[in-house]
């Protein structure tokens, strides 16, 4: 499992590609960039480190590298990362649970959740008192699957509490094995 986050984060809203210009591997009239620099064959290294250096500059870096990710994008280099580099986090992106992502989802911003992210969503949702319709609003589903899942969520809970419940280790019996008049309570 990815490692859990809970650090402050702007993140970028579903459908939202604004961040592109910011990004420094746009083309402009006075910082004329070839795109062809971003998608380098593997063996073309000076591409690859030409290519890397102008990420490392870019004020947008993290969120190409997040787009690239949640939208499965595995061609060029996106994010600083080539390709190759990205390969292991596209396959750990489903597990990620960022907490900042969670909370600002709760906090009505649209967007990109993971299944753990929208799991954690649901929780907090719950704890904190969200409505269905709420809730059906920021997963952008229908109150009817909302219901369910917090019918599903406060009976995951429930049963972890009565795991943890029958997990407590019993008191010790007095005089070994066997249980005297004295273990049990008296009837009233």
């Amino acid at each position: 499992m990815t490692s859990t986050t809970n650090n402050p984060a702007h993140h970028r809203q579903l459908g939202d590609h604004t961040w592109q210009a910011d990004a420094v591997c746009q083309s402009t009239e006075y910082n004329p960039v070839d795109p062809e620099i971003f998608f380098p064959e593997p063996d073309e290294t000076a591409k690859i480190a030409t290519a890397k250096t102008l990420c490392g500059q870019c004020p947008v870096r993290r969120t190409c590298l997040d787009a690239a990710l949640e939208t499965g994008d595995t061609d060029g280099i996106r994010g600083g990362l080539t390709e190759e580099e990205r390969r292991p986090l596209h396959e750990k992106i489903a597990h990620r649970l960022d907490y900042s992502r969670v909370n600002d989802t709760i906090n009505g911003r649209d967007v990109h959740l993971t299944k753990a992210e929208r799991r954690a969503v649901v929780y907090a949702a719950l704890r904190h008192g969200v409505s269905e319709q709420r809730l059906a609003w920021l997963l952008k589903i229908t109150e009817e699957h909302a219901q369910k899942l917090y019918r599903e969520t406060r009976r995951a809970l429930r049963n972890r509490d009565l795991n943890q419940t029958a997990n407590t280790p019993s008191p010790p019996l007095r005089g070994g094995d066997r249980l005297g008049r004295d273990d049990f309570g008296t009837a009233a």
